[in-house]
């Protein structure tokens, strides 16, 4: 059974979603902190800038495909 949120979390301004709530605004920063936490331990063992790059890319963006999932879902 599909459960319907009524709440609008994001608006989307062209190809962004911008958080309007509470709850859009700790996906965002959630989002950005887990990123951050990535880059941080990944680029601690990485011997390049490039390197870093490459390993971190595959979980960035699939932590911001998710949030644009629930943002895109979350903004009607």
């Amino acid at each position: 059974m599909k459960q319907v949120i009524n709440d609008r979390w994001f608006l989307k301004i062209g190809w962004f979603h911008l958080p309007l709530t509470f709850m859009g605004w700790l996906i965002t920063l959630f989002s950005i902190a887990i990123s951050g936490i990535m880059v941080v331990a990944i680029g601690h063992k990485s011997t390049s800038t490039m390197d870093t790059f490459i390993s971190v890319f595959p979980y960035v963006i699939s932590i911001f495909a998710v949030r644009h999932w629930i943002a895109s879902n979350t903004c009607n």
